[in-house]
């Protein structure tokens, strides 16, 4: 991606922080943030928080005795950090001396802005803690709730731990120690703890459920969203859910980094990703890193970029058939050699990261539909859904490897479990009352169902597919721009785009329009040329 495209882009994000906001008295969203500076600030009051009804507590395994490590000399800079801090949380009546037999050590480590962070090694206390159970949000659960939104607001939560209180019986069991000698215990939660963000993400689940329709809470970070309604614009939406948001943060004393805020964005970015109207893309930042990593030299660097490039996957069509022979290098007792058809495969996963389309967020209202294929050595498909204008969007690649006994099936078979693995992969999205169409180009799919002649793989495969309301479609000779082999060289693989204009528009022919309205998202030098 173009440096020039990625700088431009970063100065777009800037200009909707926070404090950025607070810059120009002319804003929308200006007038708000001066009404609740005192929730949305760089730094929360230094005193104790009040007990809004969730404590953390610390449940021992039966039989623990004392956890106690010594701590450690450390240099001088970092000693009078701690020493600071505690000084700065002493005051605020956060920590108090402690007699306590427990003891854990302090120490600093470097954030990416230079600063220290403090941290506490709590090892010997979390491996006799019973772990406590909570429901974490899922990602793409998340995601598709912003489904339809048009401005966007993203919040980060200060010193989140800091601001719930201790059960009074496990406040011994936090006691710390520092270089200067002291011993300390914490009356609020500290970081380090393994139970620490259950704690935190039951707490911020709690105060924002009531708001779960516009505010979407993943631990310490706080996504508002909002669309155009009742006669009332967007931005007008937006201000009022950021004011029951604002609300709720001032009577439970909780505050937000004004300089890790954004608000009323057209584009934010969510947990890895960014998401605007238009739907779901990589950050180009992730992509920009993937495609400058050099050739690896070792199985311990390809690991390290395959693990970086496999976060992405449901970006890129057939990324399982692409990876193949970067996988194979990973098996045990296989010898390192470098050849062309790894290099084809390293710059092809690039390739196709690079050029990855914008995924469409999923609308329960409307009706799906699903592409599948599968090759000698992998099975693919993809979630679709029209939009307003009629175009067919992609919301979700998803492929995978065949197991060593998967290649030896038919070709009849092969396809049905592609059919299969996509109801599998979309099962939240299909399985209903409304019915959805799965395109294949192996016409014999269509009467599987009726066929008097089925194996028992074949029969289990289908009682399965039995519960969707399916009707399955033949393309002709199209494979439905997912991943094939070229099975004169099956190490080598490539997209064989071909069939008909319907699967090239879905493509192909969407992208370079969301490019054209959205060229800050996109490597404007990008040439997307006719399949062969």
């Amino acid at each position: 991606m173009d440096e020039n495209v990625l700088e431009e882009f970063r100065k777009q994000r800037a200009s909707r922080l926070g404090s950025e906001i607070l810059k120009n008295p002319k804003g929308p969203v200006y007038p708000l943030m001066k009404e609740f500076e005192d929730v949305v600030s760089k730094d929360p009051p230094p005193q104790l928080p009040p007990d809004r009804g969730i404590r953390h507590e610390i449940d021992l395994v039966p039989g623990t005795k004392y956890c106690v490590t010594r701590q450690w000399p450390l240099p001088r800079e970092q000693r009078e950090v701690i020493y600071a801090f505690f000084t700065a949380k002493a005051k605020a009546g956060m920590v108090r001396e402690s007699k306590s037999p427990h003891s854990s050590p302090t120490f600093c480590v470097r954030k990416p802005n230079g600063k220290w962070r403090l941290v506490h090694a709590y090892n010997k206390l979390n491996s006799v803690t019973v772990p406590a159970q909570t429901p974490i949000p899922r990602k793409d659960v998340l995601l598709n709730n912003m489904a339809g939104c048009t401005l966007y607001s993203a919040l980060d939560l200060v010193d989140g731990y800091y601001q719930i209180l201790r059960r009074e019986s496990d406040i011994p069991l936090t006691a710390v120690s520092t270089p200067s000698r002291m011993l300390w215990e914490w009356l609020v939660m500290p970081q380090g703890l393994s139970n620490a963000p259950p704690t935190f993400n039951r707490l911020v689940a709690q105060l924002f459920r009531p708001l779960r329709a516009f505010a979407q809470t993943y631990f310490d970070d706080l996504f508002v969203h909002s669309r155009a309604e009742n006669g009332q614009t967007a931005m007008e939406v937006h201000l009022g859910y950021l004011r029951r948001v604002f609300e709720v943060m001032r009577a439970k004393k909780l505050y937000a980094n004004i300089d890790k805020c954004v608000f009323g964005a057209e584009e934010i970015k969510v947990l890895g990703c960014f998401v605007s109207c238009a739907g779901v893309r990589a950050d180009p930042e992730k992509v920009k890193a993937i495609a400058a990593w050099p050739t690896p030299r070792s199985q311990k660097d390809l690991r390290k970029w395959l693990g970086l490039a496999n976060y992405l996957h449901k970006y890129s069509a057939g990324y399982a058939g692409l990876a193949k022979p970067l996988s194979n290098l990973l098996k045990k007792d296989t010898d390192w050699r470098w050849e062309r058809q790894h290099q084809e495969a390293f710059d092809s996963i690039k390739a196709s990261l690079q050029r990855a389309p914008i995924l469409a967020l999923p609308d329960e209202s409307k009706p799906f539909s699903v592409v599948c294929g599968a090759s000698d050595y992998a099975i693919g498909c993809a979630l679709l859904q029209s939009d307003e204008d009629g175009h067919e969007r992609v919301i979700s690649f998803q492929s995978r490897q065949l197991k060593a006994a998967e290649r030896n099936y038919p070709v009849h078979d092969k396809k049905l479990l592609a059919m299969k693995y996509a109801l599998v992969k979309f099962r939240v999205q299909l399985l209903g009352s409304r019915p959805f169409v799965v395109f294949t180009h192996h016409a014999s799919l269509r009467t599987a169902t009726n066929s008097p002649h089925l194996s028992q793989r074949m029969a289990r495969w289908l009682s399965f597919v039995a519960e969707y309301n399916i009707r399955v479609e033949y393309n002709r000779a199209s494979s439905m721009c997912l991943p094939m082999h070229c099975r004169a060289d099956p190490t080598m693989s490539w997209f064989i785009l071909v069939g008909s204009q319907r699967i090239f528009t879905i493509g192909y022919a969407y992208r370079i329009e969301m490019m054209r309205a959205l060229p800050l998202w996109c490597d404007s030098s990008l040439q997307v040329k006719t399949p062969r």
